[in-house]
C-alpha cells in the first residue's frame, strides 16, 4: 500500500494522507473507548470522591508525554519502527519493534472481547461467541485493510456519535446529590498518586502515534489538534466521574461494575423503555474505530521491517483475534485480560521519555558528525 525507503525514513505517497485536523478525531476516538463504560469505581478505590482530582493530574500529563512523542517523531526519523533502528541497532531495535506490534495486538483483542463482555452481561447472556466474533471481526478486517485514512474516518464518525449520548448526564445529574462530593480533597497526596495511575491508564491511545505519524499531512501542524483531543477526552472523563460520583454514594460505586451503563438505565423516554440498550448499540460506532487503529498499528509494523503485505498480516490477526476470544470465555479470564493490558498499557508510557531522550541524544550525535 505504501512505498518505503528504507528502514530508518519513510514515504508515503499524499493520495494516503490525512490532514492535521483529523489527529484530534484519532486522538480522542482511540482514548475513549470501552474503559470509560466501567471507569468511575476503579478510580476511586484509593482516593473515592477526590479521585476527580486525580484525571486532571493524569490529563496533564498525557499532554506531556504526548509534546514529548511528538519530538521523538520529529528528531527520530518519523515513526518508532525508525526511531528504534536508530537508537537500538537492527536487530534489538526491530525486537523492540515487534514488542510495540504485540501491544497493539493486545489493545485490540482487549477492547474487544472487553465490549462482547459487556453485551453478554447486559443485552444478550445467551450469545453465540463464535458467530458474533466473527461476524464482528469481518467488519473489522474490510474497515482495516480499506487503508489508513477509511478508518480515520470511521474515528470521525464516532466522536459525532458519542456527543447525543454526552448530553444524556442530564438525567442523572437532575437527580444527583451533590453532598456526595464533600468534603472535597480530604484524602492524602498517596491516595491521589496511586489514583493518577489508574486514571492514566484510562487514556492510552497516545502511543498509536508511534505509528500513524508518517500519514499526517504536515505534522508539525497536528500537534494542536493532539493536545486538542486529550484536552477533550479529559472534559469526557471528569464529566462522566463527577456524574456517577453525584448519583452513586461512595459505598454504592464498590458495587458498580458499569459506572456509565447503569447511569444510562436512568434515561427515560416516552417511546424508549430500556435506554441502555440504545447506549451499548450506539458504542460499537466507539469500539470499532479502537479496534481498527490498534490493529492497523499492529500490522503496520511487519510492514515497515520485513516488508510483508500489510493485507496478509490483518487477516492473520484477526485469525488470532477470533482464537483468543474464544479463549477468554468467561468473566474473570476478561477481567485478568484487562488488568494484564492495562500494566503493560502503563509501562509503554514509561517507555515514552526513554524514547524522547534517546532520540534527542541520537539527533545531537548525527549533527555533531554530519558537522
Amino acid at each position: 500500500m505504501n512505498k518505503i525507503d528504507n528502514i530508518t525514513s519513510v514515504y508515503v505517497p499524499e493520495k494516503f494522507l490525512i490532514t492535521p485536523m483529523f489527529v484530534f478525531f484519532i486522538i480522542h476516538s482511540m482514548q475513549v473507548g470501552v474503559g470509560i463504560l466501567g471507569f468511575e469505581g476503579y478510580i476511586s478505590k484509593h482516593s473515592g470522591f477526590d479521585s476527580w482530582i486525580s484525571i486532571v493530574i493524569a490529563g496533564v500529563f498525557i499532554h506531556i508525554l504526548l509534546w514529548m512523542v511528538y519530538q521523538a517523531l520529529q528528531t527520530g526519523g518519523g515513526d518508532i519502527v525508525a526511531i528504534h533502528r536508530q537508537c537500538f541497532g537492527k536487530y534489538f531495535g526491530g525486537i523492540l519493534s515487534l514488542v510495540i506490534c504485540v501491544y497493539f495486538f493486545l489493545l485490540a483483542l482487549t477492547v474487544l472481547r472487553t465490549f462482547i463482555e459487556v453485551i453478554q452481561v447486559w443485552m444478550f447472556p445467551s450469545l453465540n461467541l463464535k458467530i458474533f466474533s466473527l461476524v464482528f471481526l469481518l467488519l473489522i478486517f474490510y474497515l482495516v485493510i480499506g487503508g489508513f485514512r477509511l478508518v480515520t474516518g470511521f474515528c470521525m464518525i464516532s466522536v459525532i456519535m458519542t456527543i447525543p449520548l454526552l448530553l444524556l448526564k442530564f438525567f442523572p445529574i437532575m437527580v444527583g446529590n451533590f453532598n456526595y462530593l464533600y468534603p472535597a480533597i480530604d484524602h492524602s497526596i498517596f491516595d491521589l498518586i496511586r489514583s493518577t495511575k489508574d486514571g492514566i491508564l484510562s487514556f492510552l491511545g497516545i502511543e498509536l502515534l508511534l505509528i500513524f505519524y508518517p500519514f499526517i499531512k504536515n505534522p508539525q501542524a497536528s500537534k494542536k489538534w493532539a493536545h486538542f483531543g486529550v484536552f477533550y477526552t479529559v472534559l469526557i472523563y471528569l464529566a462522566t466521574a463527577l456524574t456517577a460520583f453525584l448519583y452513586f454514594s461512595e459505598e454504592q460505586l464498590k458495587y458498580v461494575t458499569w459506572g456509565t451503563i447503569s447511569l444510562w438505565k436512568i434515561v427515560e423516554f416516552p417511546f424508549i423503555e430500556r435506554f441502555e440498550y440504545i447506549g451499548i448499540a450506539l458504542w460499537m460506532y466507539v469500539i470499532v474505530p479502537n479496534v481498527c487503529l490498534a490493529l492497523w498499528g499492529a500490522s503496520r509494523i511487519p510492514r515497515r521491517l520485513f516488508n510483508i503485505n500489510q493485507k496478509i498480516t490483518i487477516g492473520l490477526f484477526c485469525l488470532a483475534l477470533y482464537i483468543l476470544i474464544l479463549l477468554f470465555d468467561d468473566r474473570q479470564r476478561v477481567e485478568q485480560l484487562n488488568v494484564f493490558a492495562n500494566e503493560v498499557g502503563f509501562y509503554v508510557l514509561l517507555y515514552i521519555p526513554v524514547i524522547f531522550l534517546l532520540s534527542k541524544i541520537m539527533y545531537k550525535v548525527r549533527t555533531r558528525h554530519e558537522r
